[in-house]
């Protein structure tokens, strides 16, 4: 796997995984009873961007490792998946 196609499965990991830990810890306005004015009450009173994008980061990389090892020692193939559904038959 070249250091490009690497970069980009990360980035792709990444930003999935982003989506995945944005909602964690989020406490909206309502909720915390302290509501700005003008502001919606389910805005989030306090987002934290910074440490959701390490949480991000580590979660990604965990994934990431996963992912590499599986390519690296060959554990999924394709065929070994074809003769996993029984493809010969047809």
């Amino acid at each position: 796997m070249t250091f490009t196609t690497a970069l980009a499965a990360f980035f792709l990991i990444w930003w999935v995984s982003l989506f995945a830990v944005l909602p964690w810890g989020v406490r909206s306005q309502h909720e915390g009873g302290e509501i700005a004015p003008g502001t919606d009450p389910g805005a989030p009173a306090s987002f934290r961007l910074g440490r959701k994008l390490l949480w991000t980061t580590a979660l990604a990389l965990v994934i990431y490792a996963g992912c590499y090892v599986v390519y690296a020692e060959h554990l999924v193939t394709l065929t070994g998946l074809m003769g996993r559904f029984d493809y010969a038959k047809y």
